[in-house]
């Protein structure tokens, strides 16, 4: 055996047993997968990767993905032995509070994390939002001999991701992009938590990824070096598809009683069994935590070789910079996100006439086309529902194998892949993402936009069709709970603007909130444009609440509404303020900005003494009392919707003024005050 062979076994089985001690010190984890594929990883990172381990950050850098995020151990082995900001000391720390090495993969929190995984199915999608924005940039930006957008995005899948739907989602895009600079290894190793796959999976892998336009390689022995190598330069040839390559590995490989079983997955060895398999694998070095010196000699030498090409891409860069230097300053900026000035002056200069009504999905569209005007870094599309949801941006084509340049990417009717893939797009840089589909099928994509809000992503949803006025489609497709859920997500924040004006705050406010994803609710209903010259300003929706009109200087009732039921309150507290009560009108499109408000400032807009309030919302009434208190009235829907025009199911659902008015009486029992 070469010595070569023989220094690659022993990194291999390095990462292996940094994995299995990390788990075993812990009392908990899953040893299987890394001792499993820590062989195609080795290689991958070893043979192939591009990247930096002392700049995690450096923009032409290979992605990598642990899709198989219950396999982290896997990840955070290799990130500590290439050099990365990661210390056998974390290492040690595997799964403890604070530690750099969380239970899965966690975006931000460890150096060299590029996506958090661990809801399986998710990186995979997301991996084919990273190429989609590297094809994408590298459109825009690169030119003869200066290819400052030029990386390969990879993944190591597992059983489990093969089987998620998302995967067939995206993994059904990613070949109709013919996205070639997608690598995914698959851990093919008949194991899951449960079982074996001969009771879940059956079906034939490489007919399936052959017939959505994949390059499947394999299988190979996923356990030996020069397979998987020769796999890996084989899928970099492919020109015109993405690549998936099937390694057949053994869960637990080395593990005399629990390799190649279930028993292998989710928890520690035990110390026995862990005794047993360094035997079987020749590891003779008794202490926990071993890294033999020429094993981190020879994989430090990622630092060295990162550096370099780094080195080399920052020369081109300088040279692109003297050639193109409009280009590069652009480049630059997209990657900051930075916005230029007067990116939103054309919004300042729209007038929406207060005697033609408008829905704000329209106002969303015109907003969008302007903003897409002055910020080409906006890129997305809807499932399969542009046309409806008024999100195709009109001066630019389809992303697609002929035009990666194009901005509108046709996601077809695949919601959950579409919110994965905007997350990777996000986590690439370079990239504003937007998803767009109807407020009742956000449910289809929720557990992306979870994994948004928890990466603290930019992402801009547009959930359009928001109420009951949907109407005639009937209640499966007149969304009642998403409202209200959506707004449990921590770190999501939900608008729901009630008229075109506070339609281009929301888009403000979305197009600079970098820090997590933003929900625009809107309306297919045209609804009234608010006459802001009698009328509060617009502009306190960044606030998240504003006082729209109060009716005189002495407040009896408070009536708080958003979206298009801020049309309703003003018509009700029209009504009560002709009888004499005096009636406050709060805006409250967005409940999580108001939360960030000083109390000075809550108690301002709903001052404590005022306890008579009403809410008025088409959605489920829970949580509103927050804002009514104990005393006060939700008007809300605790019931699925009709099929029936929008404005009837409106009115049979006690949405309207005389609802509105016989409540606030209810609440105030007694004379105006005066």
């Amino acid at each position: 055996m070469s010595n070569n062979i023989i220094l690659d076994n022993l990194c291999i089985n390095t990462i292996r047993f940094l994995s299995t001690d990390a788990v075993e010190k812990a009392r908990s984890g899953h040893p299987g997968m890394p001792m499993g594929a820590a062989a195609m990883a080795f290689v991958l990172w070893n043979r192939f990767l591009k990247h930096n381990p002392r700049d995690p950050l450096w923009p032409d850098r290979d992605r990598f993905i642990q899709s198989a995020g219950h396999g982290s151990m896997l990840l955070y082995s290799l990130l500590y032995l290439t050099g990365y900001d990661v210390t056998l000391e974390d290492i040690k720390q595997f799964r403890q509070w604070g530690s750099k090495t969380p239970g899965h993969p966690e975006y931000k929190v460890t150096p060299g994390v590029e996506a958090t995984t661990g809801p399986l199915g998710q990186g995979f999608a997301m991996g084919v939002g990273m190429a989609i924005a590297e094809r994408y940039l590298a459109t825009i930006y690169n030119r003869k001999g200066f290819n400052i957008v030029d990386h390969y995005t990879y993944a190591i899948v597992s059983d489990g991701d093969i089987e998620e739907g998302i995967t067939s989602e995206a993994a059904s895009l990613a070949g109709t992009l013919r996205l070639n600079k997608l690598i995914y290894l698959y851990d093919s190793n008949s194991v899951q938590q449960d079982t074996k796959t001969e009771v879940t999976l059956t079906e034939n892998i490489v007919r399936r990824f052959t017939a959505c336009g994949w390059n499947v390689i394999g299988p190979v022995d996923g356990l030996n070096v020069l397979e998987i190598e020769w796999a890996i330069r084989l899928a970099k040839k492919q020109i015109d598809k993405p690549s998936l390559i099937i390694c057949q590995t053994i869960i637990g490989y080395g593990s005399p009683g629990k390799s190649g079983t279930p028993a292998a997955h989710g928890e520690p060895l035990g110390i026995n069994e862990l005794k047993k398999a360094k035997q079987f694998l020749e590891w003779n070095y008794p202490e926990f935590f071993t890294v033999p010196e020429e094993v981190l000699i020879y994989c430090r030498k990622a630092v060295d070789r990162g550096r370099e090409l780094q080195k080399n891409w920052h020369k081109m860069f300088l040279d692109y910079h003297d050639s193109f230097p409009e280009l590069a300053d652009q480049f630059e900026k997209d990657l900051l996100k930075h916005l230029l000035d007067g990116w939103s002056e054309s919004l300042a200069e729209l007038e929406w006439p207060v005697d033609k009504p408008v829905s704000t999905r329209d106002a969303s569209g015109k907003i969008l086309n302007l903003i897409a005007d002055k910020v080409h870094l906006l890129l997305g599309g809807a499932g399969d529902l542009a046309g409806s949801t008024r999100t195709l941006i009109a001066k630019s084509g389809d992303f697609c194998f002929a035009d990666y340049a194009g901005r509108n990417i046709r996601y077809g009717l695949r919601e959950h892949a579409m919110g994965a893939i905007s997350n990777g797009l996000a986590l690439h840089g370079g990239i504003i993402p937007f998803a767009a589909t109807f407020l009742v099928f956000s449910d289809y994509m929720r557990p992306s936009v979870r994994l948004a809000a928890l990466m603290g992503l930019q992402v801009i949803y547009i959930f359009t069709h928001d109420s009951i006025a949907l109407g005639e489609d009937g209640p499966t497709h007149q969304p009642v709970e998403q409202l209200m859920g959506l707004r449990l997500v921590p770190n999501l924040v939900v608008i729901r603007p009630g008229d075109a004006y506070e339609a281009v705050e929301a888009w403000k406010l979305a197009m600079t909130r970098q820090n997590g994803p933003t929900a625009l609710i809107l309306t297919r209903q045209e609804l009234h444009v608010i006459d802001r010259s009698k009328y509060a300003s617009a502009e306190g929706l960044k606030r998240g609440a504003y006082i729209l009109w109060d009716s005189s200087t002495v407040i009896d009732i408070i009536l708080l509404a958003t979206g298009s039921e801020i049309h309703l309150a003003l018509e009700a507290a029209m009504v009560l303020a002709e009888r004499g009560f005096g009636v406050r009108v709060i805006s409250m499109p967005c409940w999580e900005l108001f939360e960030m408000q000083t109390q000075e400032y809550r108690d301002d807009i709903l001052p404590p003494r005022i306890t008579a309030r009403i809410s008025i919302e088409a959605g489920i009434p829970g949580g509103w009392e927050r804002y009514t208190g104990t005393e006060g009235k939700i008007i809300g829907i605790s019931r699925y919707g009709f099929s029936a025009p929008g404005k009837i199911v409106y009115q049979k659902l006690g949405f309207h003024v005389d609802n509105v008015v016989m409540e606030a009486l209810k609440l105030l029992k007694r004379e105006p005050a005066k």
